[in-house]
């Protein structure tokens, strides 16, 4: 799964590379969490806009969130099966721009060392997502989000046996929140794992375990003091937890 990100990009630049009608005053977040509220892309008339979201993503037709799982991340090969996110699929797809994000490796010892995954080009990534508003009883207005997580490739595997969907070309990213016309089924073949080489990864502080930090320094790589040699995960049966499925 995908549980902490970072997103840096200066607001000038997410209007430019994301084509956007509107920008929003954010600063850089070295260690976005989930709850917290985060920048996410949709359509709305043909045109894109930027908006805040709650990272958890909250189905219009829950009566009281406090209720209701956690919903960080939905699974690719299933979101169009289960009903927290099927309507999502085909109605509220949008892009979470970000910088990289982090993933923990469990290594022989039980100990969980976290790592940072950029694009290898050094370029943003563009994280598929499915966004839902949900209304409260007094007229409140809540939009949140869920980021699509497929198999990791062979390059991820040895880190963790998940990584996000992200969408590399301008016209995946097209297609995606285009829900004019892009039916789901043909949509969800967007979302699939990266060739190998496409990202790099590297060693990170714990701190990043802390969502009360949230600094440049994060990224930093650090020296393991007796690092392990990465090996992939077996692969575990399908299904999920709270913080993937519903």
């Amino acid at each position: 799964m995908c549980g902490r990100y970072a997103s840096t990009l200066p607001p000038e630049m997410m209007v430019e590379l994301f084509k956007l009608l509107n920008s929003v005053d954010m600063v850089p977040r070295y260690n976005i969490a989930p709850t917290q509220p985060i920048v996410a892309i949709w359509e709305a008339h043909g045109q894109r806009e930027a908006h805040f979201a709650r990272w958890g993503l909250v189905p219009g037709w829950v009566k009281d969130p406090r209720d209701f799982p956690l919903l960080v991340n939905a699974r690719a090969e299933s979101m169009a099966d289960k009903p927290a996110f099927r309507d999502r699929v085909k109605h509220g797809r949008c892009i979470v721009p970000a910088s990289g994000y982090y993933e923990w490796h469990t290594g022989p010892d039980k100990k969980k060392q976290p790592y940072y995954i950029t694009r290898a080009d050094g370029a943003p990534m563009a994280l598929a997502g499915l966004y839902a508003s949900w209304m409260g009883p007094n007229g409140e207005e809540v939009d949140s989000v869920a980021t699509i997580t497929v198999a990791a490739n062979a390059q991820l595997s040895v880190v963790h046996d998940r990584m996000p969907a992200i969408l590399m070309s301008e016209s995946a990213q097209d297609d995606w929140l285009n829900v004019r016309d892009i039916r789901g089924p043909e949509a969800a073949q967007l979302a699939l794992p990266l060739d190998d080489g496409v990202l790099r990864f590297h060693p990170v502080s714990t701190r990043v375990n802390s969502a009360r930090d949230d600094d440049p320094g994060l990224i930093e790589p650090v020296s393991l003091d007796r690092p392990e040699p990465l090996q992939a995960k077996p692969k575990k049966a399908a299904g999920g937890g709270q913080m993937d499925l519903f």
